[in-house]
Parts: structure tokens; sequence; C-alpha cells
């Protein structure tokens, strides 16, 4: 009798995998047709890229930033920073050649660098201004639930049994990642449970799915193998009981490039992944 419950259990698992597989195409080809996913990049891409060192600054001052601009800048997206908002200090970088009139004497028509002291604003610190369109909300929403529906203890055991470390770290913008010479798989800092435990999950995918055996292999593949690891955590999730449509759809749809053939062609390599940790937890 156990053994035929089991066995239905099984079954029914399975076939809940798949419809929850399917649903992923689905979502992804309406995010897709909506035009959100492609306008929200549009918008990400017209931030300027900051130095390593300027962002290591901006997450000291405010490790919560999400979106950083200039005063004018921000007024030209259709926001305004709030009065009393405390600015973010960077360096910016400037250059000016030298002329009889500077220090340089002798060095005329040298250039000179010199970095000046900027400020700049997280979004969290403005405003919309009133008539302005609004700005396009990010598909890929960090969870924020404090549950890890049983997740994070039997995916550590089963890990550090295969010889892997779990830790925790600092990171800019990544929810955790894998690195294969240290076996060490890295959660990071300050993210909530629930993100943490679907972050353990997409990280036991890459290893499940052999993902990171070969770094070069990673590099030309990235994408799908991406599509993978996070087609696996948003089903694996799913049958624990939450939700991580929020976060995974956007996360697909970007790593797919909105082409929904990826995640048909992985279908058989997630679901066999799903089911493998499926059976971790269930140890």
């Amino acid at each position: 009798m156990r053994n035929t419950t089991i066995t239905r259990a099984a079954v029914d698992r399975q076939a809940k995998a798949e419809a929850l597989h399917a649903s992923i195409v689905e979502q992804v080809q309406q995010l897709a047709d909506s035009g959100q996913w492609r306008a929200f990049l549009e918008f990400a891409r017209s931030f300027h890229t900051y130095s390593l060192n300027n962002l290591l600054l901006i997450l000291a001052q405010k490790p919560d930033a999400t979106m950083v601009a200039g005063f004018r800048q921000w007024q030209a997206k259709g926001r305004q920073v709030r009065k009393g908002e405390k600015s973010i200090k960077i360096f910016g970088y400037r250059e000016k050649t030298a002329t009889t009139d500077d220090d340089a004497g002798a060095d005329e028509g040298r250039v000179i660098r010199y970095f000046p002291t900027l400020s700049v604003f997280d979004i969290a610190q403005t405003d919309p201004v009133e008539g302005a369109d609004p700005l396009p909300s990010d598909p890929t929403q960090r969870l924020t639930g404090g549950d890890d529906h049983g997740v994070i203890a039997p995916l550590t055991a089963h890990l550090e049994l295969r010889g892997w470390a779990i830790s925790r770290a600092p990171l800019t913008h990544a929810s955790g990642y894998t690195d294969p010479e240290a076996l060490r798989v890295i959660l990071a800092e300050g993210i909530s449970v629930e993100q943490s435990a679907k972050t353990l999950i997409h990280e036991t995918a890459h290893i499940e799915l052999r993902h990171i055996e070969s770094v070069e292999e990673y590099r030309q593949h990235r994408g799908r193998m991406e599509v993978e690891a996070e087609s696996v955590a948003y089903v694996v999730a799913s049958l624990c009981g939450f939700d991580t449509s929020a976060y995974s759809i956007g996360y697909i749809t970007g790593w797919s490039d909105e082409d929904v053939t990826v995640i048909r062609d992985s279908a058989s390599r997630v679901l066999a992944a799903v089911h493998s940790i499926a059976e971790m937890l269930d140890r």
C-alpha cells in the first residue's frame, strides 16, 4: 500500500511539474508580448554605467540602492529628488588641456585628468513629477517572504554531503553564484529567506545539470543554462508551495531573449533536475 502511495505521489508530482513548466512558456510569451520587459531594458540602459569603485561607494553609503542618477538626470526622467534627501557621493571624471594660465607652466597643452566629487540619488529617494509618464516596472522583483518552505536545510545538507560549502557574501548584482573550483555556493547577504531558498534551488540546479563543470561551456551557453536553472527553481518552488513568478518569469524572459523555444527545448532536462531536487527535499 505504501509503495502504491509513493508511486501515485511521484506520478502526480511529475504531472504537476510538466504543467508548471508549460506555464513558464505562456507567462514569458505574455511578458514579451506586453512590451514590459523591452521597455524596462531600454529604461535600465539609459542609466550611466558606474565603475567598480563607484559601485562600492554607492553600496557603502546606501546598500539597498538599485538605480542611481544625478539630480538633473532624474528630472529628465520625470522624477524629482525629494527635499532633504541625503546624496550619495561618488567620483566623476574630467580632463582639461593645460594653458599658460594654469600652474602647469611649461606643460602647456598637456591633458590634466581630475576626479571631482559628484552627488547622485537612488530611485527610492525620488518621486514622480506630476504629468510625467510612469517609469516601467522591473519584471524581476526579489521575493520578500520570511519562510523557506522547507528548502534551505535539506538542500544545504545534501550539498554538504557532496563536499559543497554554503556561505554568504555581500553581492552587488546577484542573489547568489556557484564557485566550482572551491566547491562553494554563495548566497547574497541581505536577501529575504524566501529569495535565499529560491536562489539555493537555482544554484543546486546548475550543479545537477552540470552547467559549471566547464567555465568555457558555461560562457558559450550561459543564456540557455540560466533559463534551465531558473525554470527548475520556479517549478520546484511551486511544488514546495511558494510562487516565484514575480522574479523568475522576468529573469527567464531576459536570459531567453524573449525566445520561448529555448524554454521548450530544455523541458526534458529541466524536469529531470526538478525530479532530482524534489527527491533531495523529500529525504
